[in-house]
C-alpha cells in the first residue's frame, strides 16, 4: 500500500474515492462543505433526508456526485463535534478504511488530517495534530486490510485492492514533520504486521528455531541489524539453569536470540528489549485446562513485538542503538519436564524454587535479563504475556507497566498515549516482595493469588538491579479471542514510539 500527502481542495481532485466527514446534526467538515458547494448542496440534501445522521463511524458511499471529478464520495459520520476525541477519530478512520476496501477503488483521497481532535493539539491548525491524524489513519489502513490465510488450502481471492491512499490538506502544506510522521507510521504498521504474522502462526510452525530464522532473515535484509543465536549448550555454559528448566520437557531445542540494531554512535549505550518467546505453553507439569489452550501459541507475542519493533527501527533508520533479546522455548509436560518443588540456579546465581511450572515466563526472562547486562544498556524493557492476573486487573484495554524508575515509566506511558497503545502504571513496592519468600531457595517463582501480576514483576525486579528497567505485561492486549481471534501487534506502536522519542531527544 502506497501513502502520500497532498495539498488541495477536494472539489478539484481526481480520485477513485474522496473521503470527507460529517458531524452529528448535519454539520459538514471543511472538506465536505467544499464538495457540497460544488455539487449544489447534494450532500446536505442527502443529510436532510436522513440518509446519514453523522453518527460516529457510520458511512455512506455516493456515486456520480454532481460536478465532482472523483468517481465516488465516501461520507463518514464523526459523531458529536464537542465529543470528537482520539477514540472517536480512530473509530472513524477504521470505518472509512473498511468501507474503502469494500469498494472497487484503487486509490483514495482522505480529508481527515485537519479534523479538530480534542487533546491532539487542535489538529486542524497544528502540524503535530495533523501528524497524529495521519499516523492513526495509516495504522487503521493496515489493521483493516490485514488477513492471515496463508495456511488455508484455498485462500480467499482478493477483489481489486486499495493500493494508493493520499491524505488531503486544504489549508496546511506538506512539510518535513508530516512526511516523517507518515514514514514512521508505515514502519510501525509493517512492524505490527510482522508481529501479527508470527503470533498467528501455530506452534508446530513457529518454533524457537523458526523465530531464530526470522531474526537471521531480518539481519540479512537490513545491514544495520546483526543476529546471533545461542544454543542450549551455550546457555548451559552461561549458567542459565532457570531458562533451561522450562525447556526440559520439550523436544524442540531452546534458542536465545539476539538482534542488534546499530543506528547510533558506537559508544552510545543501547536500549535493550527483552521479549518472552514461549512458542507454546501447555503449563508443563502444572498443566493448563484444555479449553482455549490453543491460544497459548500467542505466548511468544512479546518476542514477536521485539522483532517487529527492531524491523521498524531499521526501516526508519533511527539514530539509536537497540538490542533485542529473545529467550525462546516450549513449555511441555513429559518424563523429563521440571516438576513442582524443583529448585534451579539462575544465571545470576540466585536459586529458585519452582512451585508452579506454568509460571514459566519469568523463569526464562530472569536469565535473559541477567544476560542483557553484558550489553551495558542504558535502559531495559521486557515484554511478556506474563500473567492472567493482569488480564483480571486491566482487561484487554491497557498493558500493565512496572518499572524501577518512575521517569522511565512516564516515558513509556507517554509513548503509549501518543500511539493509543496504552499502558497503566502498576505498583512495584517492597511490601509485595515477601510473597516470594521460600523456605528452601532464595525465592519461589509464584507469590500466591493476591497481586499476581505485581509479584511476577517483583520476581523479575530481583534480576534488574544493575540498570533502569521496565516490564510490560501484555497478557490482555497481545491477542483477541472469540470471533476476532488473532494477534493484535501490540505493543509495537508503544515500543517504536518510545524509541522515536529517545532518538529525537538525542
Amino acid at each position: 500500500m502506497e501513502f502520500s500527502i497532498k495539498q488541495g481542495s477536494p472539489e478539484k481532485q481526481r480520485s477513485g474515492c474522496v473521503v470527507v466527514g460529517i458531524f452529528e446534526g448535519g454539520k459538514l467538515s471543511d472538506a465536505a462543505q467544499a464538495l457540497d458547494k460544488l455539487s449544489k448542496h447534494a450532500l446536505s440534501d442527502l443529510i436532510a433526508c436522513g440518509d446519514l445522521r453523522g453518527k460516529a463511524a457510520a458511512t455512506l458511499l455516493l456515486h456520480n456526485v454532481p460536478n465532482t471529478l472523483c468517481k465516488r464520495v465516501l461520507l463518514v459520520g464523526l459523531g458529536k463535534r464537542e465529543e470528537f476525541g482520539a477514540r472517536q477519530y480512530r473509530d472513524c478512520a477504521r470505518a472509512a478504511m473498511r468501507a474503502l476496501q469494500a469498494t472497487g477503488a484503487k486509490d483514495a483521497l482522505l480529508y481527515l488530517a485537519e479534523l479538530p481532535v480534542a487533546g491532539r493539539d487542535s489538529a486542524a491548525s497544528t502540524s503535530s495534530g495533523q501528524a497524529w491524524c495521519i499516523s492513526q489513519a495509516v495504522l487503521a489502513a493496515y489493521e483493516t486490510s490485514y488477513r492471515f490465510d496463508r495456511l488455508k488450502s484455498k485462500p480467499e481471492k482478493e477483489k481489486v485492492t486499495l493500493s494508493k491512499i493520499q491524505f488531503g490538506l486544504i489549508t496546511a502544506k506538506p512539510n518535513a514533520a508530516l512526511e516523517a510522521a507518515l514514514t514512521q507510521a508505515v514502519a510501525i504498521a509493517r512492524g505490527m504486521v510482522l508481529a501479527k504474522d508470527l503470533g498467528n502462526l501455530p506452534g508446530n510452525v513457529c518454533t524457537p528455531s523458526y523465530l531464530a530464522q526470522q531474526a537471521i532473515a531480518l539481519a540479512k535484509k537490513h545491514k544495520s541489524l546483526k543476529a546471533t543465536v545461542l544454543e542450549e549448550k551455550d546457555m548451559k555454559k552461561l549458567g542459565m539453569g532457570s531458562l533451561l528448566s522450562v525447556t526440559r520437557g520439550s523436544a524442540e531445542p531452546a534458542k536465545l536470540i539476539t538482534l542488534e540494531y546499530r543506528g547510533g554512535e558506537l559508544k552510545q549505550k543501547p536500549i535493550a528489549l527483552v521479549g518472552k518467546g514461549i512458542t507454546f505453553d501447555s503449563g508443563g507439569i502444572s498443566l493448563k485446562p484444555g479449553a482455549e489452550m490453543d491460544e497459548m501459541k500467542y505466548d511468544m507475542c512479546g518476542a514477536a513485538s521485539v522483532l517487529g519493533t527492531l524491523q521498524a527501527a531499521a526501516e526508519m533508520g533511527l539514530k539509536l542503538n537497540v538490542v533485542g533479546i529473545i529467550p525462546s522455548c516450549d513449555n511441555m509436560p513429559s518424563g523429563t519436564a521440571t516438576k513442582p518443588g524443583d529448585i534451579v540456579t539462575s544465571m545470576s546465581g540466585q536459586t529458585i524454587e519452582i512451585l508452579n511450572t506454568d509460571a514459566e515466563g519469568r523463569l526464562i526472562l530472569c536469565d535473559a535479563l541477567t544476560y542483557a547486562a553484558r550489553f551495558e544498556p542504558d535502559t531495559v524493557v521486557d515484554i511478556a504475556t506474563l500473567t492472567g492476573a493482569c488480564v483480571i486487573a486491566l482487561g484487554h484495554v491497557a498493558s500493565g507497566l512496572f518499572s524501577n524508575q518512575d521517569k522511565l515509566a512516564q516515558e513509556l506511558l507517554a509513548a503509549g498515549e501518543q500511539t493509543q497503545d496504552r499502558a497503566w502504571h502498576m505498583p512495584l513496592w517492597e511490601e509485595y516482595q515477601p510473597q516470594l519468600d521460600s523456605n528452601f531457595a532464595d525465592m519461589q517463582n509464584i507469590g500466591g493469588r493476591a497481586g499476581g501480576s505485581i509479584t511476577a514483576a517483583c520476581f523479575l525486579s530481583r534480576f534488574t538491579k544493575k540498570y533502569r528497567w521496565a516490564h510490560l505485561d501484555i497478557a490482555g492486549t497481545a491477542w483477541k479471542s472469540g470471533k476476532e481471534k488473532g494477534a493484535t501487534g501490540r505493543p509495537v506502536p508503544l515500543l517504536t514510539q518510545y524509541l522515536i522519542n529517545r532518538a529525537n531527544s538525542k
